[in-house]
C-alpha cells in the first residue's frame, strides 16, 4: 500500500496523470513550435506570443457562436473552421506586428523585448473592450464530449486525444516545410548566416515576415486548441508565456527535435510531481530542475550544428 491507494490505483493514478502530462505536452509543443521559430532564426523575444495564442482561443469563440446561431446543422464541425481562422488573423497580425513594430528592432533583443510586450498590454487591453474581462469558453461538438474507457480504472478524454492528433498533424507539417520545401531551406540559411543568405539573394527581410507570421498563427492553432482544456480571458496567454520560454531555452532555440523533447520531459515531469504535491510547488521543482540542468548545458538540449 502506498498510503490510502493499492499498487493497482496508484499505477491506474499515474498513468492518468501521464494522459493529462501528455494533454499539457501538446499545448506546450504547439506554443513553443512558433515561438522556437521566431527566437531560433530572428533572435526577437516576443513576449506577446502569449496574446496571439489568445487571439486564436476567441476566433474559436467567435466562430463557435457564428455557427451555432446560423449553421447549427454544421456544428460538428466548426472547430476545424475554428482553427483555420485562427491561423489566418493570428498569422496575419503577426505579419502586421513585424512590419509595422519588429522590423525596426533587429539585432537589439531586449528592444524587441520591450516592445513585444507593450504590444502584449495593447492587446490584452483590446480584448478586454472587445470581449468584455470575464472568461469564456466554447462548448464542444457532442463527438468531442466524454471519455475512452482504456481499463476498468483508466479513462482517456476524447478531446485530450483530439489536441494530441493535432499536435501531431502540426508537427509534422512544420517539420515538412523546415526540412522539405525551399521556404524552409532559406529559413535554415538565414539562421546558419544571415549575412551570406542576403549576399547570394536571399531575402532575409520577406523570410523574416513569413516566419514571424507563421510561428503566430501556430500560436492561434494553439489557442483554439486551448479553448478545449480551459477558459479564455484577456491575461490568459501571460500564464503559458513563462512554461513555453522555459520549453524553447531548455530544448535549443534553434532545434525543432529539441523543443518536443523539452515539451515532453518538462509537462511529464509537472504533471507527475503534481500527484505527490500541490500545483505550485511542482511547478517551482520542475523550474528549479530545468535551471540546474541548464547550468549544466546553457546550449539547451539540442544544438544547431553549423560549419564553420
Amino acid at each position: 500500500m502506498f498510503g490510502d491507494y493499492s499498487f493497482g490505483d496508484l499505477m491506474s493514478i499515474l498513468a492518468m496523470q501521464g494522459f493529462a502530462g501528455l494533454i499539457l505536452f501538446s499545448v506546450f509543443v504547439l506554443m513553443a513550435l512558433g515561438l522556437a521559430i521566431i527566437f531560433g532564426q530572428m533572435g526577437v523575444i516576443n513576449m506577446a506570443h502569449g496574446e496571439f495564442m489568445i487571439l486564436g482561443a476567441y476566433m474559436t469563440f467567435l466562430t463557435s457562436h457564428i455557427f451555432q446561431s446560423y449553421l447549427p446543422h454544421f456544428y460538428a464541425g466548426y472547430f476545424f473552421v475554428a482553427m483555420a481562422i485562427a491561423f489566418i488573423v493570428a498569422g496575419a497580425a503577426g505579419i502586421a506586428a513585424e512590419w509595422l513594430l519588429i522590423r525596426h528592432l533587429y539585432a537589439r533583443p531586449l528592444d524587441t523585448l520591450l516592445a513585444t510586450w507593450g504590444l502584449s498590454l495593447i492587446m490584452q487591453q483590446a480584448f478586454r473592450s472587445i470581449f468584455g474581462a470575464r472568461e469564456v469558453g466554447v462548448e464542444l461538438p457532442q463527438w468531442m464530449m466524454g471519455s475512452l474507457n482504456v481499463s476498468d480504472t483508466i479513462q482517456v478524454q476524447i478531446n485530450g486525444l483530439f489536441v494530441m492528433a493535432l499536435t501531431l498533424i502540426i508537427t509534422g507539417i512544420v517539420a515538412l516545410l523546415m526540412y522539405r520545401s525551399r521556404w524552409g531551406l532559406q529559413v535554415r540559411a538565414v539562421v546558419a548566416n544571415r549575412t551570406m543568405s542576403g549576399a547570394v539573394g536571399i531575402d532575409t527581410r520577406r523570410i523574416d515576415r513569413l516566419t514571424f507570421g507563421l510561428g503566430c498563427g501556430i500560436a492561434g492553432v494553439a489557442g483554439s486548441a486551448f479553448t478545449m482544456i480551459g477558459s479564455t480571458n484577456p491575461t490568459a496567454g501571460q500564464l503559458y508565456i513563462v512554461d513555453t520560454f522555459l520549453v524553447v531555452v531548455f530544448g535549443g532555440a534553434q532545434s525543432l527535435l529539441g523543443t518536443i523533447a523539452s515539451a515532453l520531459t518538462i509537462s511529464q515531469s509537472r504533471s507527475t510531481l503534481e500527484f505527490f504535491l500541490t500545483g505550485s510547488m511542482a511547478q517551482v521543482i520542475t523550474l528549479l530542475i530545468v535551471v540546474g540542468l541548464l547550468m549544466l548545458r546553457p546550449q539547451g538540449l539540442f544544438v544547431l550544428k553549423v560549419r564553420r
